[in-house]
Order: structure tokens, then sequence, then C-alpha cells
């Protein structure tokens, strides 16, 4: 959950936004900036993204020095509020690895996208087998740190033994990150500064709103929709784990909804539709519960969504709960799966949420 909520967020006060692009020169421009976005989704792999648009037609490169200068240079990104009185407060919105410029090399304007850090792990393909051991938390770190020695790696969970993993040629990091985190029932992301977390989904009945989006005077509320659908919707994974190469026997946790209110219980009219999940990574009962626990929250998660549209609040994270009161006085929770930050001043804010229950 986020806890860098500016304090005094307010129409009243003036947005600001800045991006800075830090070229491998050593060099750190200042980019004055026409628009974009940055755009942050859970469900993808990649979890942060960006595009930026500039009027300035120097940043397009031109020649192999300038070339050297930008494959590898990384933007960073942050969006915050000018208070008036000669102080403002930013909160960073991403740290990105530059993918592409291109634009019109007379008259602009200049188009930059970029990738949050994570997209470095991932394109570092294996070229010969890894073998993954130890714990959750040390396995992660060695994978990331293997393409970005100097990353910093958070841990929120407890630790826990994974077994032995070998990764074949040409297998994606970045997925064996996610399959190693699971047996912890949880996941890994790059944040907005740059840091990798590992940390397990905050509970929507337990945890706390940290926002609310209103349509009441003084509110944030602009538009919204609500909606429920059992497309790809699973009640119940079964995760297991075999592991020959350390002979350990198979194991197994079978996960269900089994909360007799939810649409989607176990044993109730939606019937029973489980999903499948297998990794060597799994070695005890208790790590298959993990596992399966958390690709029950994701299968069980799109069966109540929202799509809201609201005065821009950078400082949201994936996985927060908001309180939404909607026009007609209806409160729920939900949990915010993703969202795109306007760069410009005038920008749209919409937000898609999982998992709405009613808030009472």
């Amino acid at each position: 959950m986020s806890d860098r909520f500016l304090p005094r967020l307010a129409e009243s006060h003036t947005p600001v936004t800045r991006v800075q692009l830090f070229r491998t020169d050593g060099s750190v421009v200042e980019l004055e900036h026409t628009g974009g976005s940055v755009a942050v989704d859970r469900g993808q792999a990649i979890r942060r993204t960006c595009t930026v648009t500039s009027a300035d037609v120097s940043l397009i490169p031109r020649t192999p020095t300038d070339q050297l200068a930008v494959y590898g240079a990384r933007l960073r990104i942050a969006r915050g509020v000018d208070y008036g009185d000669g102080t403002t407060e930013l909160v960073p919105l991403g740290v990105f690895r530059l993918d592409s410029v291109e634009g019109d090399v007379a008259e602009g304007p200049v188009t930059l996208q970029g990738k949050d850090l994570s997209a470095c792990v991932a394109d570092d393909k294996l070229t010969e087998p890894y073998k993954a051991t130890g714990t959750v938390v040390g396995a992660i770190t060695s994978l990331i740190q293997r393409s970005l020695p100097d990353a910093a790696v958070i841990s929120t969970i407890v630790d826990a033994p994974i077994g032995a993993r070998t990764f074949d040629v040409e297998a994606d990091p970045w997925a064996g990150v996610q399959e190693i985190a699971a047996a912890a029932g949880a996941e890994c992301y790059a944040n907005a500064d740059g840091e990798f977390v590992i940390a397990t989904l905050p509970e929507l009945t337990t945890t706390p709103a940290v926002w609310e989006v209103a349509a009441t005077e003084g509110g944030v509320y602009v538009s919204g929709s609500r909606a429920m659908t059992s497309d790809n919707v699973c009640n119940g994974v079964l995760a297991r784990g075999e592991n020959t190469e350390e002979n350990v026997p198979p194991v197994s946790y079978l996960a269900t909804d089994d909360d007799l209110n939810s649409p989607t219980y176990w044993g109730g009219p939606y019937g029973r539709r489980p999903r499948f999940y297998s990794s060597s990574t799994l070695i005890t009962e208790e790590a298959c519960a993990q596992a399966a626990g958390l690709k029950l929250k994701a299968s069980k998660a799109p069966n109540a969504s929202g799509d809201f549209s609201s005065l821009p609040n950078p400082a949201l994270e994936p996985g927060d709960v908001v309180r939404v009161v909607h026009p007609d006085g209806t409160r729920e929770l939900h949990q915010v799966q993703s969202f795109s930050v306007p760069l410009d001043y005038g920008g749209d804010f919409p937000i898609t949420t999982i998992g709405a229950k009613e808030d009472e």
C-alpha cells in the first residue's frame, strides 16, 4: 500500500510534473514536455510504462554519439503540486528504461517511450541453464541482480525455502522471478522509485481504504461504471509441487472460495471451476497453499470490477484499496488494478478496479 499520498492535494493547487532524462554519458536533461502519461497495470508482466511528448527535436539521436547516449538511458518521472508559496511536493511515478525516441526531425513533436526496470530483467534471457535455490527472497534477488547488479530488492514477506528450480536456455528470468515469488504467496514488481518489491496482495476485506473517490461536493469522482463477469473466473486452484532433483515427494494443496456469501462460492450455484498450477519450487504443502491462495485471488478478482475516472492522484499504487461513493450514495470498496496518470494538466485519470465489495 502506498504511504506517499500528498497531504494537501486539492484542486486549488497547481499540478506540477517533472521529467528527467538520464543519459548514458552521465548528463541529466530536464525535459520540457507537452504531454504523455504513465500507465500502471498490475495485470501486466511489466507493470509500469510511460509515454512522454516534447517539442524539443534535439532529443532525436542523429549521430552514433547521440545513439550511444540514448541506448540504456533512463527516464525518471514525478508529479505533484505547487502550493503557490514557493514550495512544491512531488511523488515519483516511475524509473523507466528509455526504449524509443521518434518524431519529425524538423517540426516535432518527439515521442519518448519507456518501460520500468523489470524489462531489463525480462529481456536478459538465459544463455545457459540457471539453477535457482535457497529461499524465495535470496533466489529472486540473485535473478534480478544478475541483470541489474545495483538493484535494490525490498521484501515485506516472511521468507521461505524453495525447491531447486533449473530454468532452461532462452527462459525469461522475470517470469522465473514471479514463479519463485508464488512459493511464498507473493508477487514481485518494480515500484515508482525504481526499486524491486516482493510483497503479498493486500486483503480487500481487512485493508483500510487509502483514498475516497466520492461524487460529492469537493469530491474527486468524475464518472464510473460497475461490472460483473464469469469469463476467466475460477473459484479453485490446485497447486502441485514435485522436485525429483532433490528427491522431494509430490505435495499439493487445493484452495477454494469458501465464503458462503461469495457469488463464486466453491459449493454454490456457480459450480466448481478449478485452475491448476505446478512448480518444482513448491516442496511443502504450506508452499502449495501460498501459491494456490495467490493464484485464487487473481482468478476470482475479475468477477466484480469497476472503471472510474477521477481527479489525478499520482501516489496511487496497484493493490491499494479505495472507497468509491457513487452519485446515488452507494458506497463500495475497490482494489486498484490499473490506472493511467496524465503528464499534462487537463488529462483524464481512469482507474480500473477488481474485487469490489459493499462498504458497510
